[in-house]
């Protein structure tokens, strides 16, 4: 059945159930109208000793269904704060869409169940800025019960035949009603962190516990305190020696007792416990809160009509408590100008808060209802139309077979049944050579996988002594013959050459997503620092995003991570980062240089480019500070800049320890240098080679026709 536009809202508490059904105002949005309510108190309080709380709650719904209709409207209700736990998260900026996964990481850290066991829910708070779709300083309220609690407060509703559309933690019930009945709209305002609007403090005195909710409209704080009014009755019957019902009567009457005085100093322990806890909770907050601003203060619940509370908190936390006279937003002249529902209005700010949330106007919108019933209540809703819908194709499918039934008793003659024979014949025989046809793929396919084994066997003991030709080639050397140089600081810390200590290989099933994404935010921040430094042949991001991927998320698949470990003494400019010198050189050569290998015709020797090797993604991991060196001008450098032989894994940068300090002084500079190779074998690229020609000459053939046109127009 489809939904009306009222809401129901009914909060079962320990003493009375609570409900109001609210529709919105036929002209401003921004009020609504109470169309009907009801208070039901119960015979006995439901923590009493020798009371019953599911036969009460029962006959109280039994009741309350006899004097309401429910029929076609939402239905929200409350559950007790404490049964439920809530979290207020400060998120770092992020990506608006990442928020939903990192709001999912923090549940399985803050909720102390499986999340399996919980029901959870979460919204992102109003009055953090967004910038290209990238939240800053967002804070998320997060919110939980445990399935068998939200089973348990389910349980007498579904017995009574009323369904549940929403499951509402009874202080964010208040936090909606003090949003929209009380502050002004939120969205015509912006919010500043550094100076927050003033905070309301809301004091909801329930029968065994109260709740403290602390709100500026975009932000909200709760606690609940475990007293109540029944601690009120309690002290009274333990004090002067009463029954539990006639300390409930005393209590609300204690105006009218024969000593006043006495009943007042009973519950004066319980008065002072309360205001204690209160400041405590304030103070709390405050502490956490250093912007935050106290302004209005509200009292709710109807234990707090007890005599002189409302005096006693005003002047011990010097700040007026206001008990609520009236709903602002709810319209003059509807129900809830009756006097029953001003003689209890005090207690129903949660199911208004409800119907706030019912009809989509409250600030937070989360519903701890399981999913599972929410599914299970579209699929018995969409029964019927499927039901239709069966019956409408069974009839289309009948109508269709007796047209097919006509149609074959107009065409059943001889010469049909002798076509259909000849057509059977051919299909048999086509049937016969597709089978064949199979057959032969299939041989062929597993020859060439034999082919291909063999071939990848040969060129896959090739593909590390490529490897270390394309280092040896992106390895800046000094040109010079030996004997042109000179052993001497000047020449050495000119000569445009890297030294290199090892080289280090790893092997990753999914190289993106062991390695690259772990490196990412270093990698990006790696080139970015060498553009804003003004390297001359720095690499921009364009340039290092992976083009394959498209979007550039890295490389993808096995691979290996290759680590170089080196050192250079080309540090004589002061105004040349020593960096800058690795990613002009080995970085550049790395990603634009070329190899010379026999891929040629008849294994003539061609230039390859490394990346057509599998060579990507180049960075420089770790430099060192720059730092002074005792050279022995002696020591044979004849070597220098040639990669060495692979082994182990990856590990912390190495340096090579100088012999004692004598000769020359240098400045040295080591780095570590990683880069991705994805090897590709020598017939694959061979085979890349001559489809790219193809591409190039179809390219020109277009080129050279489109000029032709153009020259015969």
């Amino acid at each position: 059945m489809a939904k009306s536009n009222t809401v129901w809202g009914i909060d079962i508490g320990q003493c009375a159930l609570k409900a109001l059904e609210c529709r919105p105002h036929e002209k401003d949005s921004d009020r609504m109208v109470v169309e009907s309510f009801d208070y039901i108190e119960y015979p006995k309080i439901l923590s009493q000793p020798e009371a019953e709380p599911e036969e009460l709650v029962r006959e109280a719904l039994e009741l309350f269904l006899s004097r309401n209709d429910l029929t076609g409207s939402t239905v929200a209700i409350s559950v007790a704060g404490q049964s439920g736990l809530a979290r207020f998260i400060k998120l770092p900026p992020v990506e608006s869409k990442k928020i939903p996964d990192i709001v999912k990481y923090e549940a399985r850290q803050q909720i102390p169940f499986s999340l399996e066991d919980v029901v959870w829910d979460y919204q992102q708070l109003t009055g953090g800025s967004e910038e290209d779709e990238f939240a800053l300083e967002p804070e998320v309220g997060l919110f939980a019960m445990k399935r068998d609690q939200v089973a348990r407060a389910l349980q007498p509703l579904e017995a009574a035949g009323i369904e549940v559309d929403i499951i509402q933690l009874t202080p964010l019930a208040v936090y909606n009603y003090v949003c929209f009945d009380r502050l002004d709209d939120l969205k015509s305002r912006s919010y500043d962190p550094q100076d927050p609007p003033e905070s309301t403090v809301v004091i909801s005195l329930g029968t065994d516990t109260t709740d403290l909710v602390v709100t500026n409209g975009y932000r909200v704080w709760q606690r609940n305190i475990p007293i109540g009014g029944n601690h009120f009755t309690r002290a009274l019957s333990k004090e002067l020696k009463l029954t539990f019902i006639k300390a409930e009567h005393l209590k609300r009457n204690a105006t009218q007792a024969d000593d006043p005085k006495a009943v007042f100093q009973a519950m004066r322990p319980i008065f002072s416990d309360l205001l204690a806890e209160i400041q405590r909770s304030l103070g709390y907050f405050t502490s956490i809160e250093k912007t935050a601003k106290i302004g209005d203060a509200i009292a709710l619940g109807n234990a707090m009509k007890l005599p002189g509370l409302q005096r006693y908190l005003t002047q011990n936390l010097e700040q007026e408590v206001k008990p609520i006279e009236q709903f602002d937003r709810l319209s003059a002249g509807s129900s809830s100008g009756s006097t029953p529902f001003k003689e209890n209005i005090l207690s129903f700010a949660v199911a208004y808060g409800l119907c706030i949330q019912g009809m989509k106007k409250g600030e937070l919108r989360t519903n701890l209802l399981p999913e599972e019933i929410v599914r299970s209540r579209l699929v018995r809703a969409k029964k019927p139309w499927a039901v239709a819908g069966i019956a409408a194709l069974m009839l289309g499918m009948t109508f269709n077979y007796f047209s097919h039934v006509s149609a074959w008793s107009e065409t059943s003659t001889p010469e049909m049944t002798k076509a259909e024979k000849s057509a059977d014949s051919a299909k048999r025989k086509s049937d016969g050579l597709k089978s064949t046809s199979s057959d032969i793929h299939s041989e062929f396919e597993m020859l060439k996988a034999t082919g291909e084994s063999l071939v990848s066997n040969v060129e896959g003991r090739m593909r590390w002594l490529e490897l270390i030709k394309a280092v040896g080639s992106a390895v800046p050397i000094d040109p010079r013959p030996m004997e042109e140089r000179k052993e001497s600081a000047e020449d050495i810390s000119t000569r445009n050459e890297l030294h290199l200590v090892s080289m280090v290989a790893r092997e990753y099933d999914d190289i993106g997503s062991e390695y690259f994404s772990s490196v990412r935010g270093n990698y990006e921040k790696a080139f970015s620092k060498s553009e804003k430094e003004g390297a001359e042949d720095a690499i921009g991001e364009e340039e290092f995003l992976d083009e394959e991927s498209g979007d550039g998320d890295g490389p993808t698949g096995e691979g290996w991570v290759i680590q170089l470990t080196g050192y250079h003494y080309h540090n004589r400019d002061p105004n040349n980062e020593a960096g800058r010198f690795v990613n002009n050189t080995l970085i550049q050569n790395l990603l634009e240089g070329s190899v010379e290998l026999p891929d040629g015709e008849n294994d003539t020797l061609v230039q390859v480019s490394l990346a057509d090797l599998g060579i990507s993604h180049p960075w420089l991991v770790e430099g060192s500070n720059i730092e002074e060196e005792i050279l022995d001008p002696d020591a044979d450098r004849s070597n220098a800049g040639r990669p060495p032989s692979l082994e182990g894994r990856p590990g912390p940068s190495a340096r090579a320890k100088p012999k004692e300090p004598i000769g020359l002084k240098l400045k040295r500079y080591d780095f570590v240098v990683q880069f991705c190779w994805r090897p590709i074998l020598k017939s694959h690229r061979v085979e890349n080679a001559a489809l790219k020609r193809q591409e190039e000459a179809a390219q020109q053939a277009e080129t050279a026709s489109s000029e032709d046109d153009d020259n015969l127009r």
